[in-house]
């Protein structure tokens, strides 16, 4: 007989802690391998955690909308003669050992942030508690609402909030940037009033973390938003020619956003001060060209999966590449590292029938590209007969650049390199 534990697992190289979400077991199910026994989600991604063994479900030491430190034991399964690993004080015993182990040794990474009254804290709650000028005296008094009253995340949260008038949201140091004395000043709260007939929808966890981002990233970067129209005739014409084709032959659809990735990861390693992120009065230049693209979600949420090394793909790779995250991440398939490293981001406005739009630069990046949708226009064309009036598929693009580092001759010149590789397409390519 024996007894296997099921830890909160690691989702990513920042994440320190999950919220366990939704509980799929309960005390003395019985599971196979590969059964979901819950749900996580992180600041990150959302995950289901199967069983990796078959058993029976002999202790749950968390429930729904605990936060939990990542290598913690969440449940125990006992594999075997389930009754007696379950009745067993040294199995129990053994698994308290373990975990008070992992306690000290999480506690002796941050030494220099100890409780004096031995109170445990994860390690993301006191990265929150020095980055926001808490005290352990203060976090100390802080009442805690998870397990065996652990302060977590959200506790802190709410006491800043408390404690400042206003809520305040902590972002992590490796994009934390120095905050100027003006921006110090405390902000007047926005009061309103609510009519009786007024309904109150609390936002869900992944439009929370949207707007905290958002907020954050206006305040970090002074945004100027530039515009060019693209005349992109060829390329539609182009694609509509060889869709069919590439669909016979890759089994995947060929959609505009492939064309669009490769178009700027190309501009992207003309232009490296776009593939940058500022730390301070650095710049730091991205080696790699990873690109990021904008998907709404069925619960109109967006998330923004990323294409690494996009300029060492061709477009059958992006197209691929392409459809296999946006399928992912609408059934809620995608992976930690399918969301992180991101160096670009591209925004499709056009998908709604927008013809332009200003988007938010999704931080540490220092530019994000809108694409509006493509509508057929009257233009004029110069002809040896003279000037005629012809109809052409025109689109708007829009970058959102980080006017600390990016100026508008930088920006202006990337955004119209974009628009001519568009513009430029051979007719006559192959797939």
């Amino acid at each position: 007989m024996s007894s296997f534990e099921i830890l909160m697992p690691k989702m990513g190289e920042s994440v320190q802690e999950a919220t366990i979400t939704k509980m799929f077991v309960k005390l003395n199910d019985q599971v196979e391998e590969d059964d979901v026994l819950f749900e996580i989600a992180t600041d990150k991604v959302d995950s289901e955690i199967p069983s990796p063994v078959e058993g029976k479900i002999v202790e749950i030491r968390f429930k729904e909308d605990d936060l939990v430190p990542v290598g913690e034991v969440v449940a125990v399964i006992a594999m075997g003669d389930a009754d007696d690993v379950a009745d067993s004080p040294v199995a129990e015993q053994s698994a308290k050992e373990e975990v008070l182990v992992e306690e000290t040794v999480v506690a002796e990474e941050v030494d220099d942030f100890k409780s004096e009254s031995g109170r445990f804290y994860s390690p993301l709650v006191k990265s929150i508690a020095k980055n926001e000028n808490i005290s352990i005296q203060e976090l100390d008094s802080i009442q805690g609402k998870g397990k065996d009253g652990r302060v977590q995340k959200q506790d802190v949260l709410n006491y800043l909030s408390q404690r400042n008038g206003s809520v305040v949201t902590p972002v992590e140091k490796a994009v934390q940037e120095p905050k100027p004395a003006a921006q110090e000043i405390e902000k007047p709260k926005v009061s309103m009033s609510v009519g009786a007939q007024d309904q109150i929808v609390e936002m869900d966890r992944m439009r929370r973390i949207i707007a905290d981002h958002m907020v954050m990233s206006k305040q970090t970067s002074p945004h100027v938003t530039a515009m060019v129209e693209a005349d992109v005739t060829d390329m539609v014409n182009w694609r509509n020619k060889v869709k069919d084709e590439f669909f016979k032959k890759e089994k995947t659809k060929l959609t505009f956003m492939p064309i669009i990735i490769e178009a700027v990861a190309k501009a992207l390693r003309e232009f490296p001060g776009i593939n940058a992120s500022v730390d301070g009065y650095n710049v730091i230049l991205k080696k790699n060209i990873n690109i990021g693209v904008a998907v709404a979600l069925p619960s109109n949420n967006l998330i923004v999966p990323v294409i690494k090394n996009a300029d060492h793909k061709n477009l059958i790779g992006l197209a691929n590449d392409m459809n296999q995250l946006a399928d992912n991440a609408r059934n809620n398939k995608l992976n930690p590292d399918d969301i992180q490293g991101g160096t670009f981001t591209i925004s499709n406005f056009g998908s709604f029938k927008n013809v332009m739009g200003t988007p938010i630069i999704n931080q540490p990046q220092v530019a994000i590209l809108a694409v509006g949708t493509i509508e057929k226009k009257p233009a004029v064309m110069e002809t040896p007969a003279g000037d005629v009036i012809v109809p052409r598929q025109k689109m708007f693009l829009s970058l959102s650049y980080d006017h600390r580092v990016v100026d508008g001759a930088l920006g202006g010149a990337f955004l119209r390199k974009i628009a001519d590789y568009l513009e430029e397409i051979d007719i006559n390519r192959s797939i």
